[in-house]
């Protein structure tokens, strides 16, 4: 995630920040320059054009900036807001107040996928590639089980996860070393872009073969996977291949957690570059082969370089976390296996870039 200033006085703004802290300038997230803009109270003048606050500034805690004209089916709302299909009624303060977190790790979500040049194309646009829409429902309030999933562009999230105690209540039940609302988003988008961009985007002829012998067929049958996976779990010997247990349970969720961990690894390094964090070999009381320096991009080089920079700053981070008296941040080791197909998740990333900047 990139470091924001604040446009009137320099110092360090956080993401979701509608004002600054040291200076109390109101401020906004600009989308076309990625930056944070100072607001009067009719907004601000960007390139002669004006820019206001979305729509859900007050109910969803939005700062993201819109144009004043607007786009009728957007509603008024930002990129990330107007994916949103379903939310939980007004008169549901409950569910509505899960919401709002809810709703700030979908705007990191959408910020990483455009940083990275993957489409985002709106559910409620017709023309492109299947749009994208989340519902974002309870199962506190609908009185059924919300099933968090992904089916044809449309992703389900269920709110009662955004409740800490109930969401590690289910991470340990369920073996997990990671379980968060963020992670559960960049799972389900990962389905989504293996559909668009693999399966039958314009690289699918190169793709689809390679995809398959990496991370098996998607086309077994999956409700046979689910059955299998829950009733024996996964082989003894998961961790050689596979990043997770859960990710042995069909090649779709193989390719979903791969995709998961590529947007895990990617934005932690941009923080900590941002940050401006550098690991000096000459500096530390361990044998570190070299000074670990992130790069302002990593397009051009091979994914091995990346994960050998981000082995060095998860040990770091983890460090952090475990003299906090937390688990790790990273809890996970990447086998050769899995090394490969994040190359292979790498390079129809960068490629799907590539041919948005050409286009």
């Amino acid at each position: 995630m990139r470091a924001f200033a604040c446009p009137a006085c320099g110092s360090f703004a956080p993401f979701e920040a509608t004002a600054c802290s040291a200076c109390a300038a109101t401020i906004g997230l600009h989308p076309p320059s990625m930056t944070m803009f100072e607001l009067g109270n009719d907004g601000v003048d960007i390139d002669g054009r004006c820019w206001i606050r979305c729509t859900q500034s007050v109910t969803l805690g939005c700062n993201w900036l819109v144009p004043e004209e607007g786009d009728a089916r957007g509603r008024g709302r930002c990129l990330p807001d107007s994916l949103i299909r379903r939310e939980p009624d007004a008169s549901d303060t409950v569910a509505r107040e899960k919401l709002v977190p809810t709703a700030q790790a979908l705007r990191r979500l959408i910020y990483q996928l455009l940083d990275l040049g993957l489409p985002v194309q709106p559910f409620w646009r017709a023309d492109g590639p299947p749009g994208l829409a989340f519902d974002l429902l309870s199962s506190y309030s609908e009185r059924e089980r919300v099933t968090i999933g992904h089916a044809g562009g449309v992703i389900t999230i269920d709110l009662v996860e955004s409740l800490d105690a109930y969401r590690e209540s289910l991470r340990v039940r369920l073996g997990e070393p990671y379980r968060t609302m963020l992670g559960h988003f960049r799972h389900e988008v990962g389905h989504y872009f293996q559909h668009i961009l693999v399966e039958t985007g314009s690289g699918a002829d190169e793709y689809l073969a390679e995809c398959r012998a990496l991370f098996g067929d998607e086309q077994a049958s999956y409700a046979a996977a689910i059955d299998r996976h829950y009733r024996f779990g996964a082989p003894a010997n998961w961790a050689e291949s596979f990043i997770s247990e859960y990710a042995t349970m069909h090649p779709w969720e193989d390719f979903a957690k791969c995709f998961a961990h590529y947007l895990h690894i990617t934005d932690t390094i941009d923080t900590a570059r941002e940050a401006g964090m550098v690991l000096q070999a000459d500096r530390v009381r361990f044998a570190a082969p070299r000074d670990v320096v992130p790069l302002e991009c990593y397009d051009d080089v091979p994914v091995e370089r990346l994960l050998d920079d981000w082995s060095w700053i998860s040990l770091f981070f983890n460090r952090v976390n475990t003299a906090m008296g937390k688990n790790p941040l990273y809890p996970f080791t990447i086998p050769p296996p899995v090394v490969t197909k994040l190359d292979f998740v790498h390079r129809v990333v960068r490629a799907s870039a590539r041919e948005r900047r050409a286009g």
